[in-house]
């Protein structure tokens, strides 16, 4: 959005204060200044010049040899104009100046063999208009010399300015101006209404019916009776055009006007073209047309929310007026419109018809209700001082429920402790009351805030907080000269990412980023979802509660063009919901995980191989060397559940200290039929935001092994119920220091060991560092632990 200075400093006093230090302040408030446009050095070295003499060229019939004087020394200027003359007071280009239309740079030419220093220029070279017939004649009463940025007003400085989707305050100058008056410790100066009003009432002149108040909360009208439509007078056409807006006659140019003063939206009807001088405001008709303002016709739905008269549609409501109601030049009498209208019924409606406007940006965001009644009058005051009007007393104001105002309350020991640093109460309030807070209540501790209506961005305390941090300024924060750290080691978590990412990329797995938002049908299959307020479709109303709709979604896209192999790993974020309904983040939660997948053939057929598919085993595996790889392996316990859950036909765990970190499996048939999989998938799901909590072990050099390992084996029959994981643990605290590895090595299921029975082989290593060990040392503690095992578990030695 572009900001005249000149314009805002007849709401502020900026003297003395610096564009540098403007832009600065803005900046770092939030609101960033991309570009600064100062008109002055655009026109510098150009003056108005008087061209004394005018000759032929002697070597081109089309050229005519001037002398122009800049009110100091006189210059030889070829000039190829027909309408160049002597006499006559023009703009001139000394040699140095740089042309607008172009950017090129005047030198000193030799043109047909006669020498040029500078150019008499048109309006299109200075980029005034499109006219380039011939040159810019000025009024002869100018003073040569005098700069051309002085003689059109050209002597401002434009800010272009970044105004993030919640910033709607600051869509105006008056917005703009109350920040710098926070800033700057100014007055903000908004103009005083001075109406005088004809005994005639706007209310008996028009009416103004609400059919759907829920899309229009407000609505006024005002009518200005007798106008002269004319052209504008210079002060507003140069405002206008200093921030890229083309003048069009006086009534437009007001609205427009009033619309970057307040950020207040309006539109000027043609009362006369009212049918019943009556506006209705409602839904469109399904399959209407309408033609806007750009000649365009267009066909509207119920969605669409109109502005009608008596009998037809006159504009589509915050969005652009139609062409069977513009103001003309035959327009006497209008009514302003003034109003709120729902953020999101223009968004949709705007957003339908690829139809942006400076009114629909506005709008979309969410203007302020409040202001509608000013920017009406301040609208009617200035067609009444510029266009002759008469304006009619008092305003239609269509306002059936009342829009509250927002109130937060402040404590001052919370901003201290968010910002870290003190901010003395009475600067707080301060800038809040700068900026359009109004204090309710105060204590010692607290204040209650009211916050304006147009401040839709602030909620909450945390919100308040932040305006108090911006207006305040990052530079006033105090240095701290020493600061508390601890010496326990923190795990770098976007490292920790970069290494699973960098390792799982070495395993031979793709990384694959699927859409974190899905339907509602497809997110309650895979956890307690939660939904967006304003979903663009259907298909993404919900956010994942898993990574995994996402990787099986990936799966089929891939079997459909034949890709059958596939191992994939995805890193991102999931959200589930733990209350029924969401108010705060306490109510949901926000995890990172790390989805790893495979699916088809880890090998296919050739002359040396044998076809091998993925299975379980392919999976664990490539677990463990994940985790080994974070030094993790030795750190987490592995569980087993055969029966497997509603996804999976078999899963396994893998826990810390009894919190599960990452579960995966074989996912069952019937999931991967409704993603049109045939092929069997496994996967395995980290949640990373755990994962990286976990302090690893540290890497140790073992030496080499001097003496040699025993090893010994035995099984055991024990009851199903009985984890692998119990009978391991127990091996390893129930041994002597002989014992260095224990190890799972077979599982066996069969009704000859009898009723829910299972069979589960061990291998046990033995070795000591300093010696080589005898049968007798081995035997002893291997067959003690067997008995300890089977007391402990019931277990039968198996033969």
């Amino acid at each position: 959005m572009k900001v005249s200075l000149n314009w805002l400093k007849t709401y502020i006093d900026l003297n003395g204060v610096s564009v540098e230090e403007i832009e600065e302040k803005l900046t770092t408030s939030g609101l960033e200044v991309e570009e600064i446009i100062d008109e002055a050095g655009k026109f510098d070295k150009f003056v108005v010049g008087y061209v004394k003499e005018k000759g032929k060229h002697p070597n081109a019939d089309k050229l005519a040899l001037c002398v122009v004087s800049d009110g100091e020394i006189d210059h030889k200027v070829v000039c190829g104009a027909p309408n160049v003359d002597a006499g006559q007071k023009i703009v001139f280009a000394k040699v140095g100046a740089i042309v607008p239309n172009g950017e090129f740079q005047i030198k000193k030419a030799k043109i047909r063999g006669e020498e040029s220093f500078g150019m008499i220029c048109s309006e299109q070279e200075l980029e005034l208009s499109d006219n380039h017939d011939g040159i810019m004649v000025l009024d002869e009463n100018l003073k040569e010399g005098t700069p051309i940025a002085d003689v059109f007003g050209k002597n401002d400085v434009i800010f272009d300015i970044a105004i993030t989707p919640n910033r709607t305050d600051a869509l105006s100058h008056i917005g703009v101006a109350r920040d710098l008056a926070a800033l700057f410790d100014k007055e903000l100066v908004v103009p005083e209404i001075k109406l005088e009003e004809i005994s005639e009432k706007s209310s008996d002149l028009a009416s103004v019916e609400l059919k759907n108040p829920e899309l229009c909360p407000r609505y006024i009208g005002k009518v200005v009776k007798n106008i002269t439509i004319k052209e504008s007078p210079e002060w507003l056409k140069q405002r206008l055009q200093a921030i890229d807006l083309r003048p069009i006659n006086n009534v437009v140019d007001i609205t427009n006007y009033v619309m970057h003063e307040t950020g207040q939206p309006l539109h000027a009807f043609d009362l006369d073209k009212l049918a019943g001088q009556k506006i209705v405001v409602k839904t469109a008709a399904d399959g209407e047309k309408f033609t806007t303002l750009d000649s365009k016709e267009r066909e509207l739905k119920t969605t669409d929310l109109m502005i009608c008269d008596g009998e037809k549609s006159v504009a589509v409501a915050g969005v652009m007026g139609g062409e069977n109601s513009e103001v003309s030049d035959e327009t006497t009498n209008i009514l302003i419109e003034s109003a709120y209208f729902n953020p999101s019924t223009v968004r949709k409606t705007s957003k339908k018809m690829a139809l942006q406007t400076d009114a629909s940006y506005r709008f979309e965001r969410g203007c302020d209700v409040e202001m509608t009644l000013y920017a009406a009058k301040r609208c009617a005051m200035l067609i009444a001082e510029l266009a002759g009007g008469e304006v009619a007393q008092g305003e239609i104001d269509e306002y059936p429920e009342k829009i509250e105002h927002k109130k937060v309350k402040l404590r001052f020991s919370r901003v201290k402790k968010v910002l870290g640093y003190e901010i003395a109460n009475s600067e707080m309030k301060k800038i809040l009351l700068k900026l359009g807070f109004e204090i309710l209540e105060e204590t010692e501790e607290t204040i209650l805030v009211d916050v304006p209506a147009i401040r839709h961005d602030v909620e909450r305390e945390i919100d308040v907080i932040e305006e108090i941090a911006r207006i305040y300024g990052f530079d006033n924060i105090p240095a701290v000269s020493r600061v508390n750290t601890t010496l326990d080691k923190k795990v770098d978590e976007s490292a920790f990412v970069n290494d699973t990412r960098e390792i799982l990329s070495g395993l031979g797995f793709y990384e694959i980023i699927t859409n974190s938002l899905l339907s509602e049908k497809v997110a309650q299959q895979f956890g307690n979802s939660v939904n967006v307020m304003n979903p663009q479709t259907q298909e993404m109303s919900h956010l994942r509660p898993s990574l995994l709709p996402g990787a099986l979604f990936t799966i089929a896209k891939n079997l459909k063009v034949k890709e059958n192999n596939l191992k994939l790993f995805e890193v991102g974020h999931t959200f589930n919901r733990i209350n029924e309904k969401i108010d705060s983040f306490e109510d949901f939660t926000e995890t990172e995980n790390l989805l790893i997948v495979l699916s088809g053939k880890a090998a296919e057929k050739s002359w040396y191989a044998k076809e091998e598919k993925y299975d379980f085993y392919y999976l664990k595996g490539y677990v463990n060397e994940y985790l080994s790889k974070k030094c993790l392996d030795n750190v987490l316990t592995d569980s087993y559940n055969q029966e497997g859950d509603l996804l999976f036909d078999y899963t396994f765990t893998k826990s810390f200290k009894k919190q599960r970190v990452g579960f995966g499996g074989k996912l069952k048939k019937e999931v991967l039929k409704q993603f049109e999989i045939t092929e069997d998938v496994f996967v395995f799901d980290f949640n990373l935001t755990l994962l990286k909590g976990i302090r690893a072990k540290a890497k140790r050099f073992d030496e080499l092994l001097k003496y040699p390992k025993m090893l010994r084996d035995f099984g055991v029959v024990v009851d199903k119920t009985v984890k692998s994981s119990e009978i391991e643990k127990f091996i390893r605290n129930n041994s002597s220091k002989l014992l260095k590895d224990v190890k799972l090595f077979d599982i066996f299921e069969s009704d000859n060991l009898g009723k829910d029975k299972k069979s589960l082989a061990y291998q046990l290593e033995y070795f000591d560092y300093n010696k080589t060990l005898t049968d007798e040392e081995v035997d002893k503690d291997f067959w003690n632990i067997i008995e300890k095992v089977k007391s402990k578990f019931n277990a039968e030695l198996r033969g």
